[in-house]
This record gives C-alpha cells, structure tokens and sequence, in this order.
C-alpha cells in the first residue's frame, strides 16, 4: 500500500494548480483504501508479483476518488471522512472537473500497462458505474423503490468497481477462467455487502465515527435496504411517515425515523443480507486454487476482510 500511494502522489501532479489542490485534499482525507488492497490482496494470492499491480491499484482509487468528487455534488453533502466535502471547500465546479480529470489520468495511467484485457476491463467496469449513479439518481424520492431496484444499483455503482479491481489481479496473475471468475465473485460480493453495511450506518452509526452525517440519505431521498426493510415490518402510520420523508427530503422528524428504523428489525434484516454477501464471498475465496505458505496468508486475509464486514461500525 505504500508503493501504491507512491504512485498516487506521482500522478496527482498536474500544471494547473487548483488541480492538484482539490485532487490532494480528497485523497489525502484518507479513506480505508478498499479497493486497491483488494487488488493486492488477491495478487498476493495468486503469486503474482507483476510490478503493474500498484499502477492498477492506484487507478482503482482515483476512478473511485473521481465517483467521490461528483457523488458530493449530486447530492450536496456537507461532510466525507469527518471534514467538509471538497465542493464545500472549493466549490462544484471545480470538484466536478478535477472529478473528470482523475477519471482520464486514471486512463492515461491504465494505457501505460499496455494490455487491452485491462483496458476494458476498467473502461467497462467505469461505463457501468457511470451507468447505476443515473440509475440512482433516478429512483431518488421513490418511496415506493423495492429490494430488487436497489440491489441494482449497488451492484453497479458500488460492487462493479470491486469486481474489477479484484479481477484485474487475476488477469495480471494470468489466471485461468474458472480462477478470473472466482475472483470476480469475490469483488462483487465484497462491494456488495460493504455498500449494504455502509447504508445501515447511516441509520445506526454515530457522526463523530461515520465522518459523515446521519440521516444523509434519508435527506437526499436515497431509499436504502434498511429502509426497504422496514417498511415491510413497521405499521401504517409509520410507514406513512417515512414515505413522506423520503419523497420530500425532511428531516424534521429524522429521530423519530431512526427510532422506528431501529426498532422494527430492519437494521437487523438488512446486515442478514449484507451477510449472505459476505458469506459467498468467502466461498469464492476458498475457491481460489492452492498456493504455497505466503499466498496462503493472502487468501486468509481475504477471507478475514469478508468476516470483518460483519463486525464493521464506521
């Protein structure tokens, strides 16, 4: 990971100032880094030692700083990773094109590994995403969104980008199909469950941990599996309330939403979910062929990573 940061820090660097002001404030705020640690963890292992995968890695992390910069803008939020969100410091403009110029540094850096598997790998995988934010956008204040709808859009915006950064390992690790696909599925069960975890902070965390503000989602009309959950589970008139919330956007009442959330089993329903997830990706680690005593070490700590899921709360 400190190679990869390495790089990270060598191509930031643009002429244009603001650029690189923008570009180093949000990735300097730190974040846990998923994405490109799932890449060299799953290189780790396959025995690959191939020196792109910290290139790979570091595209990984500025395609998913890119979705970060316009996420913020769309659904004008305040706070990220415990500071204020670089459109508040900077403005939207400049978040959205600083956005746009970690996507093409993020392709400028992909052509210099010089494969066209992994080429369109990450242009399909970047296309998708593109493609489940839309889809987000649209079913944003549908009170009425189900279980389905939502685990569409996760799959895209979120899980899409894990697949790839743990598929991308198996093509650099010139892995045989049955292996790519193993490790594919990893990535997407992984993305899946982390998002799925990620939208039952938001009604269960705490801000000061989270480094974002509870009710968020609620707030931007964002209808999530907690939610999903529980209006199967709460009565009538507190569904009625959550659905007005949701199609407006108040958060007057954001307490009493939590509380009916909290008490109706739906925090519950939905980590059961995020552990179905977490489960399939730990059987597809466990299917990746065996290695020696190192690369041992490797598919350990991705079957670690699944589990710890379970347990996360910020």
């Amino acid at each position: 990971m400190r190679a990869v940061d390495a790089v990270i820090q060598q191509r930031l660097g643009s002429e244009v100032p603001l650029v690189g002001q923008v570009a180093h404030y949000i990735i300097g705020a730190g974040g846990k880094r998923v994405r490109p640690a799932l890449l060299l963890l799953v290189c780790g292992a396959l025995g690959c030692t191939d020196a792109r995968r910290h290139t790979l890695a570091a595209v990984v992390e500025f395609i998913h700083t890119a979705t970060l910069l316009h996420d913020d803008v769309v659904d004008e939020s305040t706070l990220r990773r415990g500071r204020d969100t670089a459109n508040q410091v900077f403005g939207n403009a400049a978040s959205v094109l600083v956005g746009d110029f970690l996507y093409s540094r993020a392709f400028q850096m992909m052509v210099d590994c010089g494969e066209m598997r992994i080429m369109r790998v990450l242009a399909d995988a970047t296309n998708v995403i593109a493609e489940g934010e839309v889809l987000q956008l649209m079913n944003m204040h549908d009170a009425h969104l189900d279980e389905a709808a939502y685990l569409r859009v996760i799959r895209a915006k979120t899980a899409k980008l894990f697949e790839a950064s743990a598929r991308l390992a198996a093509i650099l690790a010139g892995a045989d199909p049955a292996t790519e696909e193993a490790c594919a599925t990893y990535g997407q069960a992984l993305g899946a469950a982390f998002q799925i975890v990620d939208d039952v902070l938001d009604y269960e965390g705490d801000t000061a941990e989270l480094g974002k503000n509870l009710g968020d989602d609620l707030r931007e009309g964002k209808v999530t599996l907690p939610v999903i959950c529980t209006l199967r589970r709460c009565t009538e008139p507190e569904a009625a309330l959550i659905r007005t919330a949701i199609e407006t956007g108040g958060t007057q009442r954001l307490d009493e939403i939590l509380a009916i959330v909290r008490r109706s089993g739906g925090l519950a329903e939905a980590r059961a979910h995020a552990a179905a997830e977490a489960q399939r990706a730990i059987a597809a680690a466990q299917a990746l062929p065996p290695g020696d005593a190192v690369r041992e070490k490797y598919r350990e700590a991705l079957l670690q990573l699944a589990a710890q899921l379970l347990t996360r709360r910020a």
